[in-house]
């Protein structure tokens, strides 16, 4: 049994590795880090397919949260002032908000910064 969250994310895409250590180093969340590529997902309850579109936060009890849940549930995990921004992340207007400006980042991946043909999001 796991006892602290998974954070699961693609490892092929050097935006969204470069954003992790990011994180990392800066925020400090609490969580096991995992590329995707090496994640074991069936045991985290997750689909190759979700596992390639959006990044996953997955609980010890197994909860998962992606795209912009993730991220403030990672910010949460770091405590400190950190919480702040992970819970206004959760709550309505800023959630739908959080979320499209996720989508519109993960759709866009492979022409940001560090950003690769390999950041592209499949079909």
């Amino acid at each position: 049994m796991r006892t602290q969250p998974v954070l699961v994310y693609d490892g092929d895409c050097g935006f969204c590795t470069a954003s992790l250590a990011f994180a990392q180093k800066w925020i400090g969340p609490r969580c096991e880090v995992v590329a995707q590529q090496r994640a074991p997902l069936d045991e985290l309850g997750v689909t190759p397919r979700r596992a390639a579109y959006e990044a996953l936060w997955v609980t010890p009890d197994g909860t998962v949260y992606g795209g912009a849940q993730a991220v403030a549930r990672l910010l949460a995990s770091a405590g400190g002032a950190w919480r702040v921004p992970g819970a206004l992340l959760r709550l309505p207007p800023v959630r739908w908000i959080a979320h499209g400006a996720y989508r519109l980042v993960a759709q866009n991946r492979h022409r940001l910064p560090g950003g690769t043909a390999a950041c592209a999001l499949p079909r």
